[in-house]
């Protein structure tokens, strides 16, 4: 609830917080890291979020509504592009269907701002999108970390949406040859922070020239690593930072 560095966004707000290990994207979250730290802090929301394992926070599985963060997006005057649950999955089973809706009415009143969902459950964001109006103010988005995971692509453009995306970060292999078709939008990053896995730059290029093919555009956000500002986000000598084209 917050200005962002995110490269790809303004700001985030947390309607709900905590989540659960899905799959090998997950092994080094940021958002556990951030959760423990604050709940250390004193903050109540995050509160039993996350347990010490191996050294390292791991989510518990317990998740938090917070019903007042439904009212800050109308506070926020000047139009933002907004992450929403940058520390949970809207769309995980343990958000009711009925808050999600809460979320989509906050959305709707708030058009002023852009919004930007992202999830690694696409087939239930399928499933509720079906009952939600499609608002062209809200892009909806999956992570997909390896080919292991590129059917999430399909759960996505299952969903009803104004603009779908996904987030290939971290990359953990080589996406060779996937299909982009219905995807306005493609980011894509490496692991960063405490045991950041390596990214094969050719796996990048695959997915450049992936977007090329479909006419979906390219954000590259970063090498990652340890340092992540220390590698930067240079592909080929240029920044990439396209976003879709949005229909008047």
């Amino acid at each position: 609830m917050a200005t962002s560095s995110i490269e790809w966004t303004e700001a985030t707000w947390n309607p709900v917080a905590g989540c659960t290990i899905l799959s090998p994207g997950c092994t080094n979250c940021y958002a556990m890291r951030m959760a423990a730290r604050l709940e250390a802090m004193g903050m109540a929301k995050y509160a039993g979020l996350t347990r010490k394992s191996g050294g390292r926070a791991k989510w518990t599985g317990a998740v938090r509504l917070d019903r007042q963060a439904l009212e800050i997006p109308k506070s926020w005057r000047k139009p933002r592009m907004i992450f929403v649950n940058s520390m949970s999955d809207l769309f995980q089973e343990a958000v009711p269907a009925s808050f999600v809706a809460a979320v989509w009415e906050a959305m709707a009143a708030t058009p002023r701002h852009t919004y930007q969902i992202l999830t690694k459950r696409p087939e239930r964001m399928a499933e509720l999108t079906r009952d939600l109006p499609v608002l062209p103010h809200v892009w909806l988005g999956a992570s997909v970390e390896s080919a292991a995971y590129l059917d999430r692509l399909d759960g996505l453009r299952g969903a009803r949406a104004a603009v779908r995306f996904v987030s290939l970060e971290p990359l953990l292999g080589s996406v060779a040859g996937v299909d982009l078709s219905s995807i306005d939008w493609a980011i894509v990053g490496g692991e960063s922070g405490p045991g950041a896995r390596p990214m094969d730059p050719t796996w990048v290029r695959e997915i450049r020239t992936a977007c090329r093919r479909s006419g979906t555009a390219f954000f590259f956000k970063q090498w990652g690593g340890r340092n992540k500002k220390q590698r930067g986000r240079t592909l080929d000598g240029k920044v990439w930072s396209e976003f879709p084209t949005i229909a008047a």
